[in-house]
């Protein structure tokens, strides 16, 4: 689990060293500084170009303002819920005596909560939530920034878009789509391909090299990025080795705005957001103003909304009247074991042959486990993106809750 988050981070990171650029409950400031003038004071230092001492640069207090307000200082596109909820009942579940061990010390589900760099956690089962809780400074009204769990909702965005026939199939060559990179190496590289990060194109994620690619143009998005793609060399046979790639995460962004010739939180709001009843507006980060989606990163939505992102991944991609919004055995696809490495489907990230999770840095993510009809979600604010106690104790709760929960 430790490199997979190690990997993670990078959806992340050098987008907003490349200049990259919610509505949230009140929060104190930091220092005693009010919480609006703090917002101010980030969305000033960020549009000034100061990204390199941006949200993953920023003192942990300084993180737990951002996150619930990405839209007040980054460019971000909003996705607009409808107007009817998909329900979710509430069951008061007596969870004290759930216990958990970090590095042979025994811990409750309270010493979790009580930890700083908890934010909310929510566990859902049979469209009940049986465990709900926010630190002092957030609600359930709170949109927080997810990270690297945006990816997985990318991929089910491309399963619509193959549903409504904007593209054939995932076999089909990426260079369909953008015809920019005929005659580079992606010219029999696969959508598939990419969504199982196995492009078969060289690829540099050393994020300690200034030189690597991940360095160069891990941020970039549109015609840049593509132009940046073009000039790399090919390294294997597609399909064969697994080589985690900031830039391809968003090149499968560029494949669906060329594909449905929309931008994607308009997509997204219309496939899934609006008819499956997320419950809130949610926002997107863009490239730039006006700019383009980052297909691997950043969606800002509510706890419940994460859930429901779960529960509609648990529910194979249909609606409540059995509409389906992906193709026939998408989610199953999406969440096979790939020929490069066994632990990643299409973007998604597989714990064995029962659960499946979106994952993202500093502790966002949302597992699910279809045989227990049991989706569980967090939104975190740990001290460093990845490999921190937190995260520990993150992965030996979620371990006892589904130890509590699985059937």
């Amino acid at each position: 689990m430790a490199i997979q988050l190690r990997i993670i981070v990078l959806v992340f990171l050098t987008s907003w060293l490349a200049g990259c650029a919610s509505n949230g409950a009140e929060a104190p400031g930091v220092g005693g500084e009010p919480e609006a003038a703090l917002i101010e004071g980030l969305s000033a230092r960020a549009k000034a170009g100061d990204v390199v001492d941006g949200l993953l640069f920023w003192s942990q207090p300084e993180r737990r303002v951002a996150f619930g307000h990405v839209d007040q200082i980054f460019p971000t596109r909003t996705i607009q819920a409808g107007d009817s909820p998909y329900a979710l009942t509430s069951q008061s579940v007596d969870l004290s005596d759930i216990r958990y061990q970090v590095d042979g010390k025994q811990y409750s589900l309270a010493d979790f909560r009580a930890m700083d760099a908890h934010v909310g956690l929510i566990v859902v089962q049979d469209d009940t939530i049986l465990a709900e809780h926010y630190s002092a400074t957030n609600t359930a009204e709170t949109r927080w920034i997810s990270f690297s769990v945006s990816k997985s909702v990318t991929s089910m965005l491309i399963g619509a878009a193959i549903k409504d026939g904007f593209i054939e199939s995932v076999d089909d060559p990426v260079i369909n789509y953008l015809p920019r990179l005929r005659g580079t190496a992606y010219e029999h590289t696969t959508i598939k391909n990419v969504l199982n990060m196995a492009s078969g194109v060289k690829w540099n994620e050393d994020y300690a090299d200034r030189d690597s690619d991940v360095a160069k143009a891990g941020g970039l998005n549109g015609v840049e990025l593509v132009k940046y793609l073009a000039t790399l060399p090919t390294e294997v046979t597609p399909g064969e080795k697994f080589n985690y790639s900031t830039g391809e995460t968003n090149l499968v962004g560029e494949i669906l705005r060329a594909a449905i010739g929309n931008n994607a939180s308009t997509y997204l709001s219309k496939k899934i957001w609006k008819p499956f009843g997320m419950g809130a507006d949610a926002t997107w980060l863009l490239g730039g103003e006006d700019g383009g989606e980052l297909g691997g990163c950043c969606i800002s939505a509510t706890l419940r909304d994460y859930a429901r992102i779960g529960l509609f991944a648990l529910h194979n991609g249909q609606l409540k009247d059995s509409t389906e919004v992906l193709p026939e055995n998408w989610i199953q696809q999406s969440t096979a074991p790939s020929l490069g490495m066994d632990g990643y489907g299409y973007l998604w990230w597989l714990f064995g042959s029962e659960r499946f999770a979106a994952l993202g840095i500093f502790g966002q993510q949302i597992f699910v486990e279809p045989k227990s009809n049991l989706v569980i979600a967090m939104h975190s604010n740990a001290p460093t993106a990845v490999d921190s106690e937190y995260s520990k104790h993150q992965r030996a709760l979620v371990q006892a809750l589904f130890a509590r929960f699985s059937r």
